[in-house]
């Protein structure tokens, strides 16, 4: 049988930066190989990773910094549709990021800084991730004692901080405190919910629960009966006159060792613009998850093809190497103090993917920055480095 994947990897160049001139196209390729599948931001992470690199070498290019060459080319309008954005805020991301970082004394010329036998260098790589809202989603409010509420949904809590940022969201809807609210997800006994996915779990769902709630109050009251009950379907979505994208940007440092090609990441930042921040803890972990997925990818995962019969032999997590704790020192996130209405009744905007989005391209740009070697190909592995020094 024949099974088809694609990833729509080209979407972010159409939508990141304004130009005149842009043409992108996807075609499939027929491999007899096993079929991939999606991974964290599929499409996003990979074509971004491709469009930022190809920005960072354009900066090197015209001799202009790479900040500057991205803020210079933000759109003020959707490039792709025209449409207004509900909020685009990548400069700020990128002006805000820089001063965090020390940027201003960033020396423009590759490999002219040396610490012992290290070559050190910063790089930067923008980020976006659309905004998104899946259909089908209801849940249910009963009144279980007298001021507190069970409140039910399909959904599920991958590790992502779902059990406590829906309940958050219930008290604040039904304007109660969060020990009243007694959260049930995770049985398809209860009303429906869409797929934990395309960072649109905490839209998707908590739009539901908002509409419940509301609905609740309007059918019962402040002061509701014990065993009063409603459900409530989240709303369909608005017409579509606006586009919502959440924005990023990422600040690497590299350390690249001169005689063997060791890389080194002691730094990374990423600022974000997500919308309103329901939890920053769960937030932040999930930010901070992403940010060091991509460095994983950038320096070290690689799937491995028996080039005869077109078999992967990286079977394992002894051959698959993704990034340990060793591997991730100073790691920081942050967001921007802001509100999207456009999206949901919270104000937020999806943020689970997010971080993994251009991660892997601020690293490139940096160890090109420390060393003046460019790899292209992921991951950047010490002999690729070294062929480009010696």
């Amino acid at each position: 049988a024949v099974k088809e994947y694609a990833e729509q990897t080209a979407v972010t160049s159409r939508k990141m930066y304004a130009s005149p001139n842009r043409r992108t196209s996807h075609r499939l390729a027929a491999l007899d190989v096993a079929v991939p599948f999606w991974m964290r931001a599929p499409g996003e992470c990979p074509g971004t990773y491709a469009a930022e690199v190809a920005m960072d070498e354009l900066a090197v290019a015209a001799g202009i910094d790479p900040i500057e060459l991205r803020i210079r080319n933000d759109p003020a309008v959707d490039p792709e549709t025209g449409k207004p954005w509900s909020g685009r805020h990548l400069v700020e991301c990128l002006r805000v990021g820089a001063e965090r970082f020390g940027w201003a004394s960033r020396d423009p010329e590759p490999g002219t800084r040396i610490t012992g036998d290290w070559f050190i260098g910063t790089g930067v790589a923008s980020a976006t991730y659309p905004g998104m809202a899946m259909p089908g989603n209801a849940a249910r409010i009963t009144c279980s004692a007298q001021g507190r509420y069970d409140v039910a949904i399909g959904a599920a809590d991958i590790g992502t901080g779902t059990w406590t940022t829906l309940a958050q969201i219930a008290a604040d809807a039904l304007d109660c405190e969060l020990s009243a609210i007694h959260l049930q997800i995770g049985d398809t006994d209860l009303p429906p919910a869409s797929v934990a996915g395309g960072s649109s779990g905490m839209t998707s769902w908590g739009s539901a629960i908002v509409a419940a709630a509301q609905q609740f109050r309007h059918d019962h009251g402040d002061a509701p009966a014990v065993g009063a009950t409603t459900t409530g379907e989240a709303p369909d979505a608005e017409a579509d006159d606006v586009t919502v994208q959440s924005f990023g940007a990422h600040f690497v440092e590299a350390h690249v060792n001169r005689d063997t090609g060791e890389i080194r990441i002691p730094r990374m930042l990423g600022v974000f613009s997500i919308g309103r921040a329901i939890n920053a803890r769960t937030l932040r972990s999930q930010l901070i998850g992403g940010m060091t997925m991509g460095l994983s990818m950038a320096l070290h995962e690689e799937s491995v093809r028996d080039t005869r019969f077109g078999h992967a032999v990286t079977q394992d997590l002894a051959t698959y190497h993704i990034s340990a704790h060793a591997d991730v020192m100073d790691v920081d996130a942050v967001w921007l103090d802001e509100v999207d209405e456009h999206l949901n009744p919270m104000g937020s905007r999806g943020a689970g993917e997010i971080g993994i989005v251009g991660a892997a391209a601020a690293v490139v740009n940096a160890v090109y920055h420390a060393t003046g070697v460019r790899v292209r190909e992921l991951p950047v592995t010490l002999d690729k480095v070294l062929a480009g020094l010696h």
